[in-house]
């Protein structure tokens, strides 16, 4: 079976958003096509060049969300 793959394809199957079967099928598409091969080499030269994001929030911005919360938390009613 030929499965013709996309760019969307790929993106999926750079970010691991891909199942299993998915996987290893792009995975053999990649070994015989070169034309697609040469679509994922280019998108990984733009994957790679995208900033890699910091999970970590400084301590001032946790610090200014919890004051923040504070002040405008509502106070159970008994």
């Amino acid at each position: 079976m030929d499965q013709k793959f996309t760019k969307n394809h790929l993106l999926k199957f750079i970010y691991k958003e891909t199942n299993v079967s998915e996987t290893m099928a792009i995975n053999e598409a990649l070994n015989e096509d070169f034309e697609l091969l040469e679509n994922y080499y280019e998108l990984m030269q733009g994957y790679n060049q995208l900033p890699k994001v910091k999970f970590n929030p400084p301590q001032s911005s946790i610090q200014s969300i919890l004051r923040h919360s504070k002040q405008t938390s509502v106070e159970p009613q008994h």
